[in-house]
């Protein structure tokens, strides 16, 4: 049966208000487990790295979890608040309106409600992301950065979405109105198409916009890391060094790009932090997921489920509960597409946030594989000593509640990778 009767917005509404208490609960209770594991254990370092770690950086990374936690608390409420208001109170209906009186119905008035929807989005959680950043990081000493940079990057940020965001928003609008009932089908063509060339043009136009990314200058760690390329019969682009040091303290190494584009980047406090063998070590474990299609998996499926999110918009566009459920009235003489999508985006992550152990679970797998890369292609032994450093000195907890864990970690806890690495080794 078609629910197509607006007699069945009250059930939506229901359905919504009840998954929204559910996910607020559960990551609440989630928190305040983790909190509180994390806390029982902060006054003593685990045995089983207790000759690595001292007592002293325990406690730190017990602080900076907590203080995380604290954090995350309460924003938790703000953010359900605020879903509540756009979509229930009619915040989303206020806005629409208003550009309807300003610039009629259209396009542009369905781009503009789009954009405008993020700007006022993004303006909302610059308090919490200044905190973040000048509170929290600053507090445990991670913060290097400065009030005009960080205000350089909102401002930086909020341009290039504007830049690439609103064009694909016209184009998407667009689809949606003029190509006939398969338009969910071409709609999705557009946005697989533009995620995979982002991937490409990532390293080399949108990154350098933020960071400065110079070739790595030191010749033995280079011909190290190019044997280790070649021992892989893999190929990269270059080896480059981020100046992440100018706004975080926190390490990193990553692969990034597709095709030909791939580069190996490292942040500047990692290799402050590592030994060449370690460094080393830190690489395979990144070939490792390029070896195992880890990163071709990730994007595939995230190509799925935005393909499946397209085909439930195309059902849920044309079903008047969908908007008047949520605090919307739909255009009686004019397109809902912007609506429509903004209604889904704002009601999909509390239905998959139930998915996230089992995605948690797959990329925590997917670690232990690269782990094993690492073991075979360079050494089991310096890869546990570069993690016990990079936990140590980004302050990531030893203790984490295993509940918590199970839901959210990607990586898996310390004490699981480093048994695993022992065995390897």
């Amino acid at each position: 049966m078609i629910l197509a009767s607006s007699s069945w917005a009250p059930v939506w509404s229901l359905v919504f208000c009840g998954v929204l208490l559910l996910y607020t609960l559960g990551r609440h209770t989630l928190n305040r487990r983790q909190l509180r594991h994390v806390a029982q254990h902060r006054h003593q370092v685990p045995a089983a790295f207790a000759e690595h770690i001292p007592l002293a950086a325990h406690q730190k990374a017990a602080d900076y979890t907590i203080a995380k936690l604290r954090l995350d608390g309460l924003e938790l409420p703000w953010h359900a608040a605020l879903l509540v208001v756009w979509a229930l109170l009619g915040g989303l209906h206020a806005l629409n309106q208003t550009l309807l009186v300003w610039l009629g119905p259209g396009l542009v008035q369905q781009v503009a409600l789009l954009g405008g929807f993020f700007l006022v989005s993004t303006v909302l959680e610059l308090p919490w992301a200044w905190y973040r950043t000048f509170r929290l990081e600053a507090r445990f000493g991670f913060n290097r950065s400065s009030v005009g940079l960080w205000l350089g990057d909102q401002a930086k940020g909020l341009l290039l979405g504007a830049v690439l965001g609103l064009p694909l928003a016209a184009a998407l609008l667009w689809l949606m109105g003029s190509a006939g009932t398969t338009w969910w089908l071409w709609a999705w063509a557009l946005w697989a198409g533009f995620n995979l060339l982002l991937l490409v043009l990532y390293p080399t136009v949108i990154a350098p916009l933020f960071n400065q990314f110079q070739p790595l200058q030191d010749d033995a760690l280079r011909t190290r890391i190019e044997a280790l390329l070649q021992r892989s019969g893999l190929r990269a682009q270059g080896i480059y060094v981020m100046d992440g040091s100018k706004r975080s303290s926190h390490a990193n190494a990553y692969f990034t790009g597709l095709g030909p584009a791939k580069r190996v980047v490292f942040f500047d406090t990692l290799l402050a932090q590592l030994t060449p063998a370690q460094i080393d070590a830190v690489l395979a474990h990144e070939l490792g997921h390029l070896k195992h299609h880890h990163i071709v998996q990730r994007v595939g499926m995230m190509l799925v489920a935005s393909g499946l999110g397209f085909a439930l918009l195309g059902w849920l566009i044309d079903q008047p509960w969908f908007y008047l459920g949520l605090g919307v009235i739909p255009n009686l003489d004019s397109a809902n597409s912007a609506l429509a999508l903004l209604l889904l985006l704002l009601s999909a992550p509390l239905f998959t946030f139930f998915a996230t152990p089992l995605l948690s679970q797959q990329s925590r797998q997917h670690e232990f594989e690269a782990d094993a890369y690492a073991a075979q292609h360079s050494s089991a032994a310096d890869l546990r000593a570069a993690l016990l450093r990079l936990y140590q000195d980004n302050a990531s907890t030893l203790t984490p509640d295993p509940w918590y864990a199970r839901f959210y970690y990607s990586h898996p806890p310390a004490h699981e990778r480093l048994a695993r690495l022992n065995t390897l080794a």
